[in-house]
């Protein structure tokens, strides 16, 4: 009996009926239909508070207008409960955006749902999915290639902005739907387009479906169970590798992440993998559903390349540079312009990256100056300093060394990324001399000089 199933179901997930105000999503197929009779059934007995919401997609335009006046109709006959509509040309909005009529449908319909529970301060949403919806669902994202929570199907219960979604037929199969419409004498709509071939969802209904359940009829409650179990499995994992996480990101910006490639590879592959998708998901404001596991796969083929550097482009525009043990996620390309300036007495100068320059002429020098800052005996130095992004040839001569190194080797020697190369600052003399590479080498000129009087004080803020 349905109403046995669906109480132990609910009872299983410790899930109260008891004085809820619930907005029921009701298209006027046997799913939801039943799902609104059910809820009904319940009304006196669990003082349940119903307001059925409907929206016409005006896919099939009188018909679909129709089915919107068979719902209105079925709320007056069964104790005058209110009713909602909206009528959305989903087929406009498809030709305006270019979303497929699953994902154009879908939104405007959980938008108008929200609306309702704002309207009427109703804190839950009831759907009619059912075990075949479920069963549909995880197969063609395992198919597709989904990871993460994605490959668990549908949740019986997820938050829904403030309030809360439940499914509570997730626990019957169509059929189990459609003898029950039979015995309580409901005549629900039915939409062709479920019949039609080109959808693949109605692919797997028609041809995988009855295939698996001829092995086993119970087969929609073991894909229930597994559901359920990779949801709260993948949640355990997912806060394990949030916990995690905040040791390998190194920068976090609104369009770009990057992240310690050495850190990451110390945790358990599955919080690497769940990592990465984490990354993705915060990026991708609007997930492109091209994207799937195997962009993942690609970046940990990036990771463990043998070549200290490189790209992947993903959909959207989302690029993935590697250089060396960093690994950058960002949505634009580093633009650099080059830059140069003169100073031709002390003072501050802000460079494009945000860091500064200071010049200061100072008596003597500091016994333990900070890495960031160098000093120069003011005789040997000729104004004006320069201060500019590197050239083609540069070598600078190094402070204990003999000869001279070009500055690609340094930057290469010092695992600085290729992205950050090109707006680092090269400190020069008067004569192009090379004085300073800030944070990473000083020239044979910087140091204690026993015969100065003055010294000019570099910092690198």
């Amino acid at each position: 009996m349905l109403e046995s199933k669906v109480e132990s179901f609910l009872n299983r997930h410790t899930f109260n009926l008891e004085n809820k105000k619930i907005i029921v999503g009701v298209s006027g197929g046997p799913d939801s239909l039943a799902l609104l009779h059910y809820l009904l059934k319940e009304k006196e007995k669990k003082n349940l508070t119903i307001v059925a919401a409907h929206v016409d997609h005006m896919f099939r335009g009188e018909e679909s207008f129709l089915d919107a006046m068979f719902v209105k109709s079925f709320c007056e006959q069964h104790g005058g409960v209110p009713f909602e509509m909206v009528r959305i040309n989903v087929p406009e909005i498809m030709e305006a955006t270019g979303k497929s009529s699953q994902i154009a449908a879908r939104d405007v319909r959980y938008d108008f749902y929200l609306k309702m529970m704002e309207k009427y301060q109703f804190p839950y949403l009831a759907l009619g999915h059912h075990g075949d919806d479920q069963m549909e669902t995880m197969l063609m994202r395992l198919t597709r290639g989904s990871s993460g929570k994605a490959r668990a199907g549908i949740p019986f219960i997820r938050p829904f902005h403030d309030g809360t979604i439940f499914r509570p037929f997730l626990c019957l199969t169509k059929d189990e739907i459609q003898r029950y419409c039979k015995e309580h004498n409901l005549t629900p709509r039915i939409d062709p387009s479920n019949e039609k071939g080109i959808y693949s969802r109605n692919r797997f209904r028609k041809q995988v479906l009855p295939f698996l359940k001829s092995e086993n009829s119970h087969v929609h409650e073991h894909f229930q169970r597994f559901s359920e179990e990779l949801q709260s499995d993948e949640a355990f994992l997912q806060e394990l590798t949030v916990e995690r996480l905040h040791t390998v990101v190194t920068k976090r910006e609104e369009d770009k992440i990057t992240i310690d490639i050495k850190r990451l590879l110390e945790m358990p592959l599955p919080l690497q993998r769940r990592g990465i998708q984490l990354i993705l998901n915060y990026l991708y404001k609007e997930k492109p559903a091209s994207l799937s596991a195997i962009h993942i796969d690609q970046v940990f083929s990036l990771i463990h390349h043998h070549e200290p550097s490189g790209k992947l482009d993903f959909p959207n525009g989302l690029k993935v540079i590697r250089s060396y043990f960093q690994l950058a996620f960002q949505f634009q390309e580093i633009i650099t312009e080059p830059y140069a300036y003169e100073i031709s007495e002390p003072g501050t100068i802000m460079l494009p990256t945000g860091r500064s320059i200071r010049i200061d002429y100072v008596e003597r020098e500091i016994a333990d100056p900070q890495h960031n800052t160098v000093f120069f005996n003011a005789e040997s130095i000729n104004w004006p300093i320069i201060i500019r992004t590197r050239k083609k040839g540069d070598r600078m001569t190094l402070k204990g060394m003999q000869g001279s190194k070009k500055l690609k080797d340094i930057f290469i020697d010092q695992k600085v990324p290729v992205q950050d190369r090109d707006n680092w600052p090269v400190i020069t003399d008067k004569e192009g001399f090379i004085i300073w590479l800030p944070d990473l080498k000083k020239s044979s000129l910087e140091g204690i000089d026993y015969t100065a009087k003055q010294y000019i004080q570099l910092t690198y803020h």
